[in-house]
């Protein structure tokens, strides 16, 4: 991708400036509350205490704005991401720690979380494909390298797909974020109050299955992922 198709509040001097970042989290606002259709520039700029020409100084584009919001919405977990792989443990307790706080991020940062969530289910085909370019990419990537380094250490199984667990280890938190109003309702589904037990016991069931293993003591596997956290 040429460096020009990127917002210039995405990784440049205007990201960090005092401007573009009360327009972001304006426009941040805005965006979950009302949508990107319904979101005016005008009244983001009003909110914001700048000029729509400030706006577009900072943002090429409404699109490269809310594109930057999708960015840094996506920040938390990418840091996240970056730690646990510079960090000690197993692959497993590190893939482990990483869907712990993913989760945990999700539900720190319900609205814009909602907002990612929202435009994923919404986009069609080419912003589909605009969303994973600019803003998932790099995450994923570096989590299916983590998956691959695990089969490359005999850690992990090394027919499986490292996307696929890649993918698997992201859903699990995505789907308790959108389905917990309902699931605290349902019968036995006490895991929903403790998103870092669910998570940890999501991780053990990924990793170690569920077929019982004659003679095996297991650990708790709570345990292990709040190691993998420190």
């Amino acid at each position: 991708m040429h460096p020009s198709e990127h917002p210039r509040g995405e990784s440049g001097s205007a990201g960090s400036c005092p401007a573009a970042e009360s327009i972001l989290a304006v426009a941040e606002q805005l965006f979950a509350e009302r949508g990107y259709e319904a979101t005016s520039m005008s009244e983001l700029a009003q909110r914001a205490g700048v000029s729509k020409a400030n706006i577009f100084h900072h943002f090429h584009s409404k699109r490269e704005l809310y594109l930057a919001v999708m960015q840094a919405a996506c920040k938390d977990s990418r840091q996240a991401l970056l730690e646990i792989r510079a960090g000690n443990g197993t692959t497993r307790e590190r893939l482990a720690g990483f869907m712990r706080r993913h989760l945990r991020n999700l539900l720190d940062n319900e609205e814009v979380s909602r907002l990612v969530l929202r435009e994923v289910l919404e986009s069609g085909p080419e912003r589909g494909r605009e969303l994973a370019e600019r803003v998932f990419a790099e995450g994923f990537r570096q989590l299916v390298e983590t998956v691959r380094e695990g089969q490359e250490h005999g850690e992990l199984r090394p027919d499986i797909d490292p996307a696929l667990v890649a993918h698997l280890v992201i859903s699990t938190g995505v789907f308790f974020f959108q389905g917990r109003s309902v699931a605290r309702h349902l019968h036995g589904a006490g895991f929903i109050d403790d998103p870092d037990d669910y998570a940890a016991q999501v991780a053990d069931v990924l990793f170690a299955g569920c077929l019982a293993v004659p003679g095996e003591n297991r650990s708790d596997p709570r345990r292990a992922a709040r190691d993998a956290d420190m």
